[in-house]
């Protein structure tokens, strides 16, 4: 009889992809295994599962808005009702599937999915992605089997006996990149003779970092060339200024689907600090620099950064300092070959390209020690 999986979270591409290579791997080691997705509707979930060919049922939890703006406020009076209605439908779904085991990844939707796992006796484990626990999983971590993390020091979260060290899942498309500069340099009609930057600050787009690229523009094109990851919310404003200003070398992109190709052809990354960048960072071995994003729970972006600027293994560059510094700090790294070798040697150190197999060993023997 074919074992079941279900996999909850979401809300960010930091908790989707993890959990969709956590995924694909149960389904390499288990090809009968049935495996069902539950997400958050209107979710980036919503459409990247599915995508990977899994299937995803939506609840309508939200989050707790901790900014009290008026919007917020009114946000927060409807969050009640949608966890009641959200643990209603988790429980109809959890019983009509009846899974071996559930697996939060983090995100509003994994708190109702493994609440109600929980309490009809089906073993839960939980995957932490940062350096600072997601509020759902420190809720959740009282009942689950265990934790596996990616971060030192962990213990301030988790009760320490369950807390596995295991590192992030990555996609295996990064994990399986040979580096080729060239195929890289060729795929997005790059120059060969031309050091590349690499900017990314998510799907969605960041903000300052795409502002403190704009005012660079003129320098950056006659210096370098830029492979830019503006965000969708970005790209039709910053590419029609490329465009206006004829800048050859600046390649603007709404999203980069192949992004084992563009760490291939980078020199340089400028990225946000998300758990899931970092962890992939770590994995091509690139000098980068780190822009915490400051809009996100308990700071937590920033915690993800020192944990490898204190290993001397990136540049951290506050976002409030962005406007004024970064572009500088691309050409101080540009220009000192000695910090950029101390950085992928550090960086190197710190990469965990078996972590999804780590994960998926640890579900299989919680399964096998319930069965």
């Amino acid at each position: 009889m074919a074992l079941k999986f279900v996999i909850s979270g979401g809300g960010t591409g930091g908790h989707v992809f993890p959990a969709i290579a956590i995924a694909k791997q149960i389904s390499l080691e288990l090809p009968d295994a049935e495996i069902l997705f539950i997400g958050a509707k209107g979710k980036i979930e919503m459409q990247k599962v599915p995508e990977a060919g899994y299937n995803i049922i939506g609840l309508e939890v939200v989050g707790l808005q901790r900014k009290l703006t008026l919007k917020n406020i009114l946000r927060n009076l409807v969050f009640p009702f949608k966890l009641i209605k959200s643990l209603n439908r988790a429980k109809k779904i959890i019983k009509d599937f009846n899974p071996d085991i559930a697996i939060g990844v983090g995100g509003y939707a994994s708190g109702p999915t493994l609440r109600v796992a929980g309490k009809m006796n089906i073993p839960t484990l939980l995957q932490e992605q940062n350096s600072y626990a997601g509020l759902t999983n420190k809720l959740l971590a009282k009942n689950a089997f265990c934790i596996c993390v990616a971060y030192d020091g962990m213990d301030k979260f988790f009760d320490k006996k369950k807390i596995i060290f295991t590192g992030n899942p990555i996609r295996k498309d990064i994990l399986n990149n040979k580096q080729n500069r060239n195929e890289a340099i060729s795929y997005f009609n790059l120059d060969t003779n031309k050091k590349t930057i690499l900017v990314i600050g998510g799907s969605l787009g960041a903000r300052t970092i795409n502002l403190a690229i704009k005012e660079k523009l003129e320098l950056l094109n006659n210096t370098v060339q830029v492979l830019w990851q503006t965000g969708k919310y970005y790209f039709e404003d910053m590419s029609c200024i490329v465009k206006e200003k004829a800048y050859d070398n600046i390649h603007p992109n709404a999203f980069i689907k192949r992004m084992d190709l563009a760490y291939g052809a980078a020199d340089i990354i400028i990225s946000r600090a998300g758990a899931l960048s970092v962890s992939e960072l770590c994995i091509v071995k690139k000098p980068a620099i780190l822009v915490p994003s400051p809009n996100v729970a308990e700071d937590h972006q920033t915690s993800n950064a020192k944990s490898l600027v204190n290993k001397k293994a990136a540049v951290h560059v506050k976002d409030v300092d962005a406007d004024t510094i970064l572009v500088e700090k691309v050409f101080e790294l540009l220009n000192d070959e000695a910090k950029c070798t101390e950085l992928i040697e550090n960086i190197s150190v710190l990469a965990r390209p078996d972590a999804t197999e780590k994960i998926v060993n640890e579900i299989f023997n919680i399964v096998k020690m319930k069965k």
